[in-house]
Parts: structure tokens; sequence; C-alpha cells
């Protein structure tokens, strides 16, 4: 079942890593919600566990509606039980090695 306002946001969010490079440098995140606004996805990703365990901030949102022409929609899955599904595929290229 589709919500007509239900959108879904990306979550640029930002923190500092005191394990990575002493802190100096901001790190930053991206992640999804699922919200009705700018306002409430804002609100949404300041209770994720990992933006209150960093510490993080947003530094921007955008919202999802299409991409390369095809209109993003949102369905309800009462069998996912609230949880989010992402299917990755890793892929790596690490520099040549040094030859000095």
């Amino acid at each position: 079942m589709a919500h007509a306002n239900t959108k879904l946001y990306l979550v640029h969010a930002g923190f500092y890593d005191l394990d990575l490079l002493e802190g100096v440098f901001e790190q930053h995140i991206n992640f999804f919600v699922v919200a009705e606004s700018f306002e409430e996805a804002r609100l949404k990703a300041k209770i994720h566990p990992d933006f209150k365990n960093r510490k993080m901030h947003v530094d921007g949102l955008q919202e999802i509606e299409a991409v390369d022409g095809h209109r993003v929609q949102l369905i309800v899955d009462d069998a996912l039980d609230g949880k989010s599904k992402l299917t990755s595929n890793r892929h790596r290229d690490l520099a040549p090695k040094s030859t000095l």
C-alpha cells in the first residue's frame, strides 16, 4: 500500500571521530529515512542509534523523487516489520602498489 505523503530522504550527516586523525577533520555518512517532510526527516535522523552514538549533526537532506527518469514510490511491507533492507555490492579499487 502506497502512502501519498511519505517520501524517501537521503540524510548527509557529519561527525568527528577521535580515532581518525585525532578527530581534526569532519567525517560524513549518508543514510535513508522515510518521512512526510524535511523537518520530520531531520528529526528521524536524530533518533537513529548511530547518529546518537557518534554525536552526528545533519549537514544536508535530499528528497529522492526520481532517478534516471524513474519515480520513487514507497510501498509499506508489513513483513519487513519496520526494518530497512539494502542490497550491497562491494567494489574496491585500490591504488597500485608503489614502486618507490
